[in-house]
């Protein structure tokens, strides 16, 4: 059960590595980055809620009481995260951005280890060591002295890892009182009904009729929301919070050869280096367990 878990999660985080071949044809029509992130969780909260009302309407009701579960995860992580994100992303580059959003692990390690009692072992210390140093090659932030961080990015991008964590952290608490598809529809949901507002999309009207924009809007929706949402969050029930975040960093190394396969990327020793390192990160925390025979 455990192992099937961990694959849900590396699937999940692979099929998020995919959000920038959408991303790039929602921008291609001039939709700013929270734009594109309302334009993804209400596409994917619709599409997840015509899923559930035929084939699990059960999953659909919720005690209005707990709306701090969903308003957590969806707003304080998801949402949060998306702003922290993007925002990094303007003020230097996708690879300061993505290094620093894969500080999440060290966040959520730290949050497990006070609320669910997971064990902080040398094997996830080990295997986080080895996973941020793979996404600084990856990325191109090694070797160093290649890129200058300003404080207000360092400030935001570790911001985005804090989100990510508390996106994970918290869906995992709301596992305890509701279904995995019930914590993944209401948690894009919430995120859904604060970024319109705040994005301006809704003055958009002229996308409407843009069959462009509905094929990046369904493709970052269904593909890079809707589905890894309820994969991760299914993962999250049987998975350990640490080594989930560690092992969703193979979003990385999807969107890593993408770029070089996709848009044709430079391959360099450093990115394929970055690359092996996340994958042996990765095979490190699904090792078996030794048992001693009794």
């Amino acid at each position: 059960m455990e192992k099937k878990a961990y694959l849900k999660i590396i699937l999940a985080a692979s099929l998020w590595g995919g959000i920038g071949v959408f991303v790039k044809i929602l921008s291609s029509l001039g939709l700013t980055s929270m734009q594109g992130v309302a334009a993804r969780n209400l596409v994917a909260s619709a599409v997840f809620f015509l899923y559930l009302l035929f084939t699990d309407r059960p999953a659909l009701k919720i005690d209005p009481r707990h709306w701090y579960y969903f308003f957590g995860s969806g707003v304080c992580g998801l949402l949060f995260f998306n702003w922290c994100y993007f925002s990094t992303i303007s003020a230097s580059s996708m690879s300061v951005a993505a290094v620093l959003l894969y500080t999440s692990p060290v966040f959520v390690m730290i949050m497990s280890a006070f609320l669910f009692k997971e064990p902080i072992t040398p094997v996830k210390v080990a295997a986080l060591a080895v996973t941020f140093v793979g996404c600084m090659l990856s990325t191109g932030l090694l070797p160093l002295g290649q890129t200058a961080i300003a404080p207000l990015t360092l400030l935001s991008g570790l911001g985005a890892g804090f989100g990510y964590a508390l996106y994970s952290i918290l869906s995992k608490a709301a596992l305890s009182k509701y279904s995995a598809s019930t914590v993944s529809f209401y948690t894009i949901l919430f995120c859904a009904v604060l970024a319109l507002p705040i994005s301006g999309l809704y003055r958009r009207t002229d996308l409407l009729t843009n069959g462009t924009f509905w094929m990046g809007s369904l493709g970052i929706g269904l593909l890079c929301c809707a589905v890894p949402s309820l994969l991760y969050t299914q993962g999250l029930l049987h998975a350990e919070a640490g080594k989930a975040s560690i092992m969703a960093t193979a979003e990385l190394l999807v969107a890593t050869l993408l770029g070089i396969l996709i848009y044709h990327e430079e391959i360099t020793p450093y990115k394929l280096l970055g690359m092996a390192a996340i994958f042996c990160a990765i095979l490190l925390l699904n090792r078996p367990v030794r048992t001693k025979n009794t």
